[in-house]
């Protein structure tokens, strides 16, 4: 006789099923329901950036571990974090010129952390990198975040040059997990630290979306107009969604793959 199959694999299985059209109109619904929990439980908004930004350190920190204890940065792609960094020393340049918060201090830690890594993967570790995994063109990012910020950037008293700099960092911020996506995407097996990390990356990112989101909820749009006028409120505002769903996919699997209690976790074809 088998053994009743749990409610979790039952949701999965139906959701697999289910067409692309309703999977993405799920994950809205999820997504939704999300901040409505959000904005009920947290009532300063600030705090989740916050906790997006301690769940980053989180998440750094379990990179920080693997690369001490096991020695190896399999499946960890350089390029991702050098996109990091540099979108973290843009943005904690933009800090110090611009608005000198906790926000700064918080950069601050996550990109020194974020540069030890970089340094352990291009000099001690170096000979386990998979470099040939990693092979995103990190100017396919560059490129436009640079150019869409020459056009879109915020109309501010500062001056020109760091408001762009200050819209680089913002589109870079967006996209700046995508060689990562592509070396899991290339070998199809993710060991768990690696896995942990991204899962953390991807509810950092929801944690700072839900932050501009509920803002321009309760503020009833006024904070787009605070940002300033133009296309670029909607482009911040697009950039913390597109961040977010980027990572929705891995994050689904990574919880069924939690759930099911499988300690690496195995990605299908064209997932993430």
């Amino acid at each position: 006789m088998r053994p009743p199959k749990r409610p979790i694999h039952t949701v999965t299985l139906w959701i697999r099923r289910q067409p692309p059209k309703v999977k993405a109109f799920l994950a809205v619904v999820s997504g939704m329901a999300a901040l409505v929990l959000l904005r009920a439980i947290v009532h300063e908004h600030d705090n989740l950036f916050v906790a997006a930004e301690a769940v980053h350190s989180i998440g750094i920190s379990v990179l920080i571990y693997k690369l001490m204890k096991e020695k190896t940065c399999a499946g960890l792609s350089l390029k991702s974090q050098e996109l990091t960094a540099i979108f973290l020393a843009v943005r904690l340049y933009c800090s110090f010129v611009m608005e000198y918060d906790i926000h700064t201090l918080l950069d601050s830690a996550t990109l020194v952390t974020t540069l030890w890594v970089i340094y352990m993967i291009r000099f001690k570790l170096k000979s386990t990198y998979m470099e040939d995994k990693d092979n995103f063109a990190i100017y396919y990012v560059l490129v436009p975040c640079t150019v869409l910020a020459l056009f879109v950037h915020p109309s501010t008293s500062h001056h020109y040059l760091n408001r762009i700099l200050w819209a680089i960092c913002v589109y870079l911020e967006a996209v700046s997990v995508l060689p990562q996506l592509r070396v899991m995407q290339n070998t199809k097996i993710v060991e768990p630290f690696t896995a942990h990390y991204v899962f953390a990356l991807g509810v950092a990112r929801f944690l700072s979306c839900a932050h501009w989101v509920l803002q321009v909820v309760d503020s009833r749009g006024h904070l787009l107009t605070a940002l300033g006028y133009g296309l670029w409120p909607s482009c911040v505002l697009i950039s913390e969604i597109v961040q977010t769903f980027i990572l929705a996919d891995f994050c689904y699997y990574y919880v069924k793959s939690v759930v099911g209690g499988q300690l690496v976790l195995r990605l299908p074809s064209g997932a993430v």
